[in-house]
């Protein structure tokens, strides 16, 4: 077992140990809180004067299980108003969404996040997706706490299967969020799964994909009775004090075995060398220590190998400073058969303590994080065809501590501040293959250069605000937010936050926002390289540039918008019976200076950062949500772009020594120098849409699933559910100075899914079938010429190959509960 593995399994251990210490000892003081109980008779209205003549009934009873049901769900609650979103735009994705929509929770969570406004697609290689134009800059946080940076990779480390609820929260964000701020991306931990059940599954089809997945979960170490009156109105304390009521936990798990482990650089329907094995875990457990306090552990692993694809009929000898032409003897290479692979293995957790009273709820919380990533080249291949073969390994471990709270002054101000305080242990190894180059050729003996970085860097944040309910229909938030980043530069910044909605009318909201954000780049990402080692050889960079080092991101962040809510009312009130249209259209500006940017720039699939020394992003979103009982739809177009000039770090990532005819004869570096040009990930116009549709809204009873038949009407379709959505791009930026775009794109996927019972089993079955880009488009993500492969900028600045959208295909699965 590795020093990593050990760590986890000691704290998950530890955890364990302490929960059942206070299922033991704790006595009065677990007198659990409750939420007033609502019983289905006490819905119905009491008929006076009759009373008397009603014989009393036995006294109404809760379970120990229902019992911490219902006060983590109040907890949970409370932790949600740590947190506050005026004057943001939030689009929420629910479990049951997600599960439904084609691909389900197999889906990564970036495939996901596509379906939300103003999020384009990307290759693996950049990301996966940007928010709004952004390159990165989201910022992941599960229950409240944030996940710090690590290794930016191909795999993802998030699995959907244990997502209660996903939201995407954009605009002018108040003053608790820090350092990542075009996006949050907020998960929320599932609350329907502690009942002692679980799921098994697999799914898997096209490219040889098999994915089989486990979750479960319950409460363990409970010694209540087993049945525990029902608290009465009003009061929130049960009558028995003298009884634990357990530890909610569950667990996931996925194995995924794939041979399209990244896009696929050529239009082919199967790649050449991109297998893909990936291994994915989540544990999640809490108890209560006291009434006013929860304990919660959450852990994860993720575990990624990928081959890197090859493409046929690259050239030998065209590549490097000056280029290679014998290495090791051999003068030619077939590049499809070239062997470059990448490692990725990421470790998470966040243990937390939640208190709970008298108008106080806070989050203290403590988390970790670490990535190892190795990229491994084809030595011969590699200094033939690239000019250089670069083994880099990028590894790093963060720990930090993160405090929120919250305290209601009066009814109309509420109070919130924390601080974040985080260490991140970084280590940049780069073991270069190169040849000697004296006057100007390439000599057949080649050496390694060896050029390691390492650092420990550290962020700081500090934050305070105040919701001031001036109305019922407006409010205001204020706050001022302080950053510190001591890494390979330090700087600070002291950044107001000012933001309000405004509510006219019952059904419309206008919110509108201000922000001054403070953005570090990633350590690894801003890790400066030594290129003096490399003159003289073929690894050489462009003469004369610069490696001024990455500095942080200093921007005005300026948004407004109006949502509308249209309802066409209820056949059954406070049912899911209501038809309601939700209509939004938001407006963002954001002025940078230092715009951080990312790029890959050799054949090392790994984020290199820099800055340009202007930017400016700005856009227009609009959105639409139809739901109408077992029918939902959605739809969002996006409009926006970045523009930045002046290359303001590592300049030696940039060509200066090669005039272009379409850039007036000027060098790529020249031209940026004195243009603004769009950014490699800037996407004009973005959409997405979907629609789905349950019959019956629930699953086939045994009678309707074998027979068709129940009670002489024809059912079988109960329990069956219809879903589709799609994309559309209008491509991203390639050419040289990212003058052009790749051609514009469509993907729609459907899938149809059947949730049944079988005889004599109340935990159903469901089949599930669903089809990938269903009209086979074969389109591009990246690049658009042969010549990517050996570096020339026709794909766009810092796009080393193209990579294809998905081809068409089909995938079914089938899982159970248990």
């Amino acid at each position: 077992m590795s020093v990593c593995n050990r760590r986890a399994y000691s704290a998950l251990m530890l955890f364990v140990g302490f929960a059942a210490a206070v299922g033991l000892s704790e006595t009065a003081s677990a007198q659990t809180q409750l939420p007033e109980v609502v019983v289905s008779a006490s819905k119905q209205k009491p008929k006076p004067k009759q009373q008397a003549h009603v014989s009393p009934g036995p006294p109404l009873t809760i379970t120990p299980q229902q019992q911490l049901n219902a006060k983590a769900d109040a907890f949970d609650s409370a932790r949600s108003g740590l947190y506050t979103a005026i004057g943001t735009t939030s689009d929420t994705i629910s479990h049951a969404t997600i599960d439904a929509l084609p691909g389900g929770t197999n889906a990564p969570i970036e495939k996901i996040l596509l379906q939300s406004p103003g999020v384009s697609q990307d290759s693996a290689a950049s990301g996966l997706l940007h928010v709004r134009n952004d390159h990165a800059n989201v910022q992941f946080r599960i229950n409240g706490v944030m996940l710090p940076d690590g290794v930016t990779g191909f795999g993802s480390i998030l699995d959907a299967n244990w997502i209660g609820n996903l939201s995407l929260i954009t605009g002018a964000l108040p003053a608790e969020f820090g350092m990542r701020t075009v996006g949050l991306v907020d998960l929320a931990t599932r609350t329907d799964i502690f009942n002692n059940s679980g799921t098994v599954g697999v799914y898997g089809g096209s490219q040889g994909t098999i994915t089989p997945y486990l979750e479960y979960g319950g409460t363990f170490g409970s010694n209540c009775p087993a049945n525990m009156p029902v608290p009465g109105p009003g009061t929130h304390n049960l009558p028995s004090a003298d009884c634990f009521a357990g530890v909610q936990y569950f667990i996931t798990g996925r194995y995924l075995a794939t041979s399209e482990g990244i896009e696929n650089p050529l239009p082919t329907y199967t790649p050449i060398h991109d297998y893909s094995p990936q291994e994915r875990g989540f544990a999640y457990m809490s108890a209560f220590v006291d009434p006013t306090l929860r304990v919660s552990l959450i852990a994860g692993t993720a575990n990624n190998v990928f081959q890197i694809p090859n493409v046929p009929g690259q050239p030998v000898g065209f590549a490097g400073n000056p280029p290679v032409t014998s290495a090791f003897g051999i003068t030619s290479f077939n590049s499809a058969l070239l062997d470059e692979n990448q490692t990725e293995f990421t470790q998470y957790g966040v243990l937390a303590l939640q208190k709970s009273q008298n108008g106080f709820d806070g989050q203290l919380s403590y988390f970790t994080r670490y990535n190892r990533l190795n990229f491994t080249p084809d030595p011969i291949g590699d200094l033939l065809i690239n000019g250089v073969a670069a083994n880099v390994t990028r590894q790093s471990y963060s720990n930090g501590l993160q405090a929120d709270g919250s305290y209601k002054v009066n009814a109309s101000n509420t109070v919130r501040a924390g601080f974040v305080v985080s260490g991140e242990q970084a280590f940049v190894g780069n073991s270069s293959l190169v040849e000697p180059a004296p006057g100007g050729m390439a000599v057949d003996a080649p050496f390694t250069i060896t050029d390691d970085v390492s650092k420990t860097g550290y962020l700081a944040g500090v934050y305070a605000q105040d919701e001031w309910k001036v109305t019922d229909k407006f409010i205001i938030n204020g706050g001022l937010r302080f950053d510190q980043m001591w890494q390979f530069t330090d700087a600070n910044q002291l950044s107001p936050r000012l933001s309000f909605t405004y509510k006219p009318f019952d059904y419309t909201t206008f919110h509108a926002g201000y922000a001054r954000y403070f953005t570090p780049p990633v350590l690894v990402e801003a890790a400066p390289a030594n290129i003096g080692l490399f003159n003289g050889t073929t690894g050489a960079p462009p003469a004369g540039q610069g490696n001024s080092p990455v500095l942080p991101e200093r921007s005005n962040y300026y948004d407004v918008g109006v949502d509308q809510k249209i309802p066409f009312g209820c056949s059954k009130p406070e049912t899911k019976d209501c038809t309601d249209l939700d209509l939004g259209v938001d407006a963002y500006y954001k002025q940078a200076t230092d715009l951080i940017d990312n790029g890959v720039f050799g054949q090392a699939l790994v984020l290199s950062a820099f800055n340009y020394a202007k930017g400016i992003v700005d856009g227009i979103e609009f959105t639409a949500k139809f739901h109408s009982g077992n029918f939902q739809a959605y739809g969002n177009i996006s409009v926006g772009a970045e523009r930045a000039t002046q290359v303001g770090s590592n300049q030696y990532l940039f060509d200066n020594t090669t005039p272009l005819a379409d850039l007036g004869g000027q060098t790529l570096f020249q031209y940026i120098q004195s243009h603004w040009i769009y950014t490699d990930h800037t996407q004009i116009v973005t959409a997405s849409a979907g629609a789905l549709y349950q019959f019956c809204g629930r699953p086939a009873y045994a009678p309707e699933t074998f027979s068709g038949l129940a009670g002489g009407s024809v059912s079988w379709w109960c329990g069956t559910r219809l879903s589709a959505d799609m994309i559309y791009g209008s491509g991203l930026r390639n050419g040289d100075a990212n003058m052009s775009t790749v051609p514009p794109y469509t993907q729609f996927n459907v899938g149809i899914a059947r949730e049944f019972l079988l005889p004599d089993d109340p935990k159903p079955m469901t089949v599930r079938l669903d089809i990938i880009n269903l009209f086979d488009s074969s389109y591009l993500i990246r690049g658009s010429s042969a010549a990517c492969p050996s570096g020339n900028s026709v794909c766009g600045i810092g796009v080393f190959a193209p990579q294809y959208g998905p081809r068409f295909g089909v995938f079914a699965g089938v899982s159970k509960k248990i």
